[in-house]
């Protein structure tokens, strides 16, 4: 199902949380393409938007972990956590921005 997030006017390497349905998603803008995956970091919990982005990784802010916003992949401690399952993200027509997820994350 697509839900809409609201405007997509982010500034290049902006990052923000959204709460859609039982997920919570981390949202940024990296070379004027919108990625994302999940909020919460699956070592702590701790949103992965309160962090910071370094390329095309977010850096959880709690514990350094960092995962790739293409792949959702652990990229600096990979015996630590698990990956981060990602979304797809897509601007409307009317410049909305647009993710898809499965009925059962509603």
């Amino acid at each position: 199902m697509k839900i809409k997030l609201g405007p997509a006017d982010f500034a290049e390497k902006e990052m923000r949380g959204y709460e859609v349905g039982k997920r919570s998603l981390c949202v940024a803008r990296i070379n004027g393409r919108y990625k994302g995956l999940d909020d919460w970091c699956n070592h702590a919990g701790c949103l992965l938007s309160g962090g910071r982005l370094e390329g095309n990784m977010v850096v959880c802010p709690c514990h350094e972990v960092g995962f790739d916003m293409d792949t959702g992949k652990n990229e600096t401690s990979p015996g630590v956590c698990d990956d981060q399952p990602t979304v797809e993200l897509e601007v409307d027509a009317d410049g909305e921005l647009v993710v898809e997820l499965p009925e059962k994350d509603l």
